[in-house]
């Protein structure tokens, strides 16, 4: 048994577990609300204490711009800057090769971006460098520095970055520290043969856990579904397993299937900015004035602080009114939905039911 990492029950290929960090633990699976710059979109650290948000995930890379990683370790670290004592990942700034108002260019000793926040300066992001300010903010788990590409580029390109990125995971591996867990990243595109090659040369380096990168950027769900499958096949069984961005309710279920154990992404509180409110019967879009009179919760079985308090009527009324509130109760709302989804997950799986709640989700996600 790993002393990071317990799985306490199986379900098929789904699993419950028990992920160990320097900032306590957390039962898997489970799903992180995106901190990027140390907040949540119209979320309070004591929303995410509220809604049990037990993880979440900031961008080492853009604090490290502003304020700067030196300047947080100055104030105690990311958790007490921000006043968050969950656990905290940190990325290390390969999602924005995908952002060309950041992107530069790839070099073999790492990327060449454009700092944004400080009239477009050009700076090197090495294996090192991001393992260095990852360790400055006190992370509880440190993400490796990966070549990521788009979705849809050739085969070629993607072969080069699989190689890449396993040459920077050693490197990232030779400048750790600190106690930090470390997690490799699986890249390959929808390649099967470049995910397969990919997923060996990480698995193994060694690493406290593996992430899936290079998903939830515009594959069909079929080719995310299969890019999944081939990893966990070839993914050792008491390592923790990631699937980064990926926060479609139904897709992340299917992934906690083939055997994921944790997820991060923008989706919830990126659809709650557009009004979509997520129901365990389906997504509605609360400023349609079929709900100016409806004296409900947005969902009737959410336990949500919004839906115990407010009804739907009233959060209307405040997105027609354009009142900066509404993006918090929505925000809220949906967060807790996606906590609570996989609370239940973890109930279903421990009772041997996957199969039957997937079933039932599934049926009632696309009325």
């Amino acid at each position: 048994m790993s002393d990071t990492f317990e799985i306490k029950a199986k379900d098929g290929k789904a699993r419950n577990g028990v992920l160990n960090t320097m900032h306590g633990s957390v039962e898997t699976p489970f799903f992180m609300p995106v901190a990027t710059k140390a907040a949540v979109k119209h979320i309070i650290p004591d929303d995410l204490k509220e809604m049990k948000a037990n993880a979440i995930i900031a961008n080492a890379l853009i604090l490290d711009l502003n304020p700067g990683a030196k300047f947080i370790k100055e104030r105690g670290g990311l958790h007490k800057f921000m006043n968050y004592n969950g656990i905290i990942f940190t990325d290390s700034g390969g999602f924005q090769m995908i952002r060309n108002s950041f992107y530069e260019k790839t070099t073999k000793d790492g990327v060449i971006f454009k700092d944004v926040l400080n009239q477009n300066k050009k700076f090197l992001a090495t294996p090192e460098y991001v393992v260095k300010i990852q360790e400055e903010l006190g992370s509880d788990v440190i993400m490796v520095l990966d070549d990521h590409n788009k979705y849809g580029l050739d085969k070629e390109k993607h072969a080069k970055a699989v190689e890449q990125t396993y040459q920077w995971g050693k490197r990232c591996l030779e400048a750790k520290t600190g106690k930090n867990l470390m997690f490799g990243i699986i890249q390959g595109g929808t390649f099967p043969d470049l995910r397969k090659k990919s997923a060996e040369l990480t698995a193994s380096l060694g690493f406290d856990g593996i992430a899936i990168g290079g998903l939830g950027i515009g594959e069909t769900e079929e080719e995310q579904k299969e890019a999944i499958d081939i990893c966990i096949n070839i993914l050792p069984e008491n390592k923790p397993r990631y699937v980064m961005g990926v926060g479609n309710p139904l897709q992340m279920l299917v992934a906690v299937k083939l055997g994921i154990d944790c997820f991060d992404s923008t989706y919830p509180t990126q659809n709650a900015r557009h009004d979509t409110i997520f129901t365990r019967k389906g997504k509605i879009d609360i400023a349609k004035g079929k709900h100016k009179e409806e004296q409900v919760p947005l969902c009737d079985d959410c336990d949500c602080y919004v839906c115990k308090n407010y009804s739907r009527s009233y959060i209307r009324h405040l997105v027609k009114m354009d009142e900066p509130i509404a993006h918090r109760l929505k925000s809220f709302h949906n967060v807790r939905f996606m906590q609570k989804l996989l609370e239940d997950a973890r109930v279903a799986i421990k009772d041997g039911k996957f199969e039957e709640f997937f079933n039932k989700f599934k049926k009632g996600w696309e009325r």
